[in-house]
């Protein structure tokens, strides 16, 4: 994991150190923001495979991912955007949040998981109305609200596709 100068780090006791590599390890969903191709899509396509791995997944236990995904996701999106400049492409806990917006309380095969997936990233990488002005929300609040609202979108796209394929 890589860490950001030492000049752009408060302190480097080794406590601050460690809790710097949890946040990154956060932000970075476990490093697979630092892919050196499409950071976003590789961290959304590992959330799809795990999701299709894990299910079913029980919906409280959906909830709680999700809203641990936030509560833990804009601190940590806050402090790398401060380390590294605003909405730093190795933040992807936010794709995390907006995946997990797209699969809530659905049930599928792989054609459904794929599908959730491309939809995720088309609404991700369009930004329609008003995905793209969330962007403007403070720190890692404007870093995850617009996934978040992507998810959304992705979500009933999503259902509208399995209610139509069957799938």
């Amino acid at each position: 994991m890589v860490l950001p100068p030492a000049r752009a780090r408060p302190s480097t006791t080794a406590g601050s150190v460690a809790v710097r590599r949890v946040v990154y390890a956060i932000a970075t969903f476990a490093g697979t923001g630092y892919a050196p191709v499409a950071p976003a899509t590789v961290a959304s396509l590992a959330v799809a495979l795990l999701w299709w791995w894990a299910a079913p997944v029980p919906l409280a236990w959906q909830w709680g991912l999700l809203a641990l995904s936030v509560i833990v996701g804009v601190p940590a999106a806050t402090a790398l955007e401060r380390d590294l400049g605003p909405d730093p492409s190795q933040v992807v806990i936010d794709e995390v949040a907006g995946m997990l917006v797209t699969f809530l309380g659905v049930s599928t095969g792989w054609q459904g998981w794929l599908a959730g997936f491309l939809w995720f990233r088309f609404t991700d990488i369009l930004k329609p109305a008003p995905v793209r002005h969330l962007e403007r929300l403070p720190r890692g609040w404007g870093i995850m609200a617009d996934d978040l609202m992507a998810g959304v979108y992705a979500h009933v796209l999503l259902m509208g596709t399995l209610r139509i394929t069957g799938w």
